[in-house]
């Protein structure tokens, strides 16, 4: 029975934070939680993003919560305003509501060893007031790709007379009719924005692009009638259909490629690009790095769209940003009304987005910086600092849905933290050596993989670790969170837990005894006595431990 006066707090209601507060209802039954959203409604990236054309890079199907799958999804990949919409739906539905602190940011959290619980100290963004709560757990989740990276290394950023913003903060009352619009960068907010900004020849858009990308096919297809019947109304039908999206994403991480494999996806790839765009950026348009070194971006329109007389891209390099438009390093003056940031997100290497604080003064961002950049046990756990979980943590990026990931996090959660919201435990804190063994093992095989190829900003300050990705196939991830690993974990008045769970494991292992004992008449051959005698004899060993089968 769950401890109603132990207090939960989740940092963000984007889909790893909403999905985190679900199964605290309805797995755990636990209802005394609050989520501390910085913005004022939830879905986190798919309420921050609303640039057109912006999508899921993943089939919608294998994005979507395992609890509630939606079979009337339009296309194989999901357009910001019904992923939005979905998550707005699951907030009412599972009356989430009423738990979100909306406007209010999360600036530290710091465990007080003697009550064992969090002192949190939150923002409200509108008004600038200071709130104190405690809490006992405190779950994060913020996300991989928190903050909007302006790149004010570029001289004269903040000299532009013209409308300027990053892709994640899109103006809704926006025009750019009759327009001059610099692009700056093209990975994957880039390539979904360009072909829809581009689509009237009113607009001229200019895309200047530092670092070529890889691109391969991700076509949006859309679900017929039939189909969303099927998966409304066959049983397992989404089920299956998820299965193979997973399998599909997933395999190839479970196949060494030999070099000949990978000297073939090269060349495919490389046609791929060339086949789909103009001549005259052929000679540009190849990344020097291999594919999979960063991210590969899904082109869904942005190769075609490139023929288009309105559209250029510009690979001279910007020297610096005018007043009026934007200086490139050959000396030549583009004139724009418009710049828009495409410039991607400040991962966490720089620093974790607030202070925690927990045992023995340790920090989040103590412990990363001594760790030559984000680290954690299975990117969930952070010695030193108990009761903390990262959702999306470090290392915990694979090519398949992250939500998938963050769903597998939440299950291996929920067990650590079940314990002590009934009270039978004070506290679980991730123990040093396991911590090290493990990233010992993430970054060994990192080391020998394309990921360290390139520079990139999953690594720390671009060449160092690789703090952002999980280099084996999602299968193996499930594998290892499937059940924690006790003995990696410190506890604290965990007495009568620790005693439970010794008389559970003799009580389940006192019933194999006597399954094994009633059967094995049969499985030797020698079954001679009769069934009530038998069960007769079961019942008195059973009773010897009051057990029931």
């Amino acid at each position: 029975m769950i401890d109603l006066q132990r207090r939960v707090a989740i940092i963000g209601a984007g889909v790893g934070g909403l999905s985190q507060a679900i199964a605290l209802k309805t797995k755990l039954g636990f209802h005394d939680f609050t989520i501390y959203e910085k913005g004022s409604e939830v879905g986190g990236v798919w309420r921050a993003n609303t640039y057109p054309g912006c999508s899921s890079d993943v089939q919608i199907h294998w994005y979507s919560l395992s609890s509630d799958l939606y079979p009337y999804w339009n296309k194989s990949h999901g357009l910001q305003p019904e992923i939005q919409a979905y998550w707005i739906d699951l907030s009412k539905k599972y009356n989430l509501y009423p738990h979100i602190a909306f406007n209010t940011k999360v600036l530290s959290a710091e465990w007080d060893d003697a009550t064992q619980q969090y002192i949190i100290v939150a923002e409200d963004v509108l008004s600038g007031k200071r709130i104190s709560s405690v809490a006992h757990v405190v779950i994060s989740a913020v996300g991989n790709l928190e903050a909007p990276r302006i790149p004010y290394e570029i001289p004269g950023v903040g000299k532009f007379q013209g409308v300027s913003f990053h892709s994640a903060q899109w103006p809704g009352s926006i025009d750019l009719q009759n327009k001059r619009v610099a692009v700056i960068g093209n990975a994957s907010s880039g390539a979904q924005f360009v072909p829809s900004v581009s689509e009237d020849p009113s607009v001229e858009v200019v895309n200047f692009i530092r670092t070529p990308t890889w691109f391969n096919s991700r076509p949006h297809i859309p679900y017929s009638d039939t189909e969303k019947w099927i998966f409304a109304n066959i049983p397992l039908a989404m089920r299956l259909h998820r299965a193979w999206i997973m399998f599909w994403f997933d395999f190839p991480s479970l196949v060494r490629l030999s070099d000949k494999t990978l000297k073939k996806r090269r060349e495919a790839m490389t046609k791929y690009i060339l086949d789909k765009a103009p001549s005259r950026y052929h000679d540009r348009m190849i990344p020097d790095h291999p594919p999979g070194c960063k991210r590969t971006v899904a082109n869904n329109g942005f190769l075609d769209v490139l023929h288009r007389p309105n559209l250029t891209l510009n690979f001279d390099g910007i020297d610096n940003i005018a007043e009026n438009g934007i200086i490139t390093k050959t000396g030549e003056m583009l004139p724009f009304d418009v710049i828009v940031y495409a410039t991607g997100f400040i991962g966490k290497q720089d620093r974790y987005p607030m202070h925690v604080r927990g045992s023995n003064e340790a920090t989040i961002q103590g412990y990363y910086d001594a760790h030559g950049g984000p680290t954690a046990y299975l990117g969930t756990s952070v010695p030193d600092i108990p009761n903390f979980y990262l959702l999306a943590g470090p290392n915990t990026v694979t090519p398949t849905s992250s939500l998938f990931v963050e769903e597998v996090q939440i299950g291996y959660i929920l067990q650590l933290i079940e314990p002590v919201l009934s009270g039978s435990v004070s506290s679980f804190t991730v123990k040093a050596s396991p911590t090290d063994a493990y990233n010992a093992k993430v970054q060994g095989r990192l080391s020998r993989s394309v990921f360290v190829q390139c520079y990139s900003w999953a690594r720390t300050n671009g060449t160092g670790k690789v703090f952002n990705v999980f280099p084996w196939a999602v299968t193996l991830w499930w594998w290892w969170l499937r059940k924690p690993n006790w003995d990696h974990y410190v506890t604290v008045g965990a007495e009568k837990w620790v005693w439970a769970k010794r008389r559970k494991a003799v009580k389940n292992s006192l019933k194999c005894v006597a399954v094994l004992t009633l059967l094995w008449p049969y499985i030797s051959g020698s079954a001679q006595t009769t069934w009530g005698a038998r069960l007769s004899v079961a019942y008195d060993y059973l009773s010897k431990f009051s057990l029931r089968l």
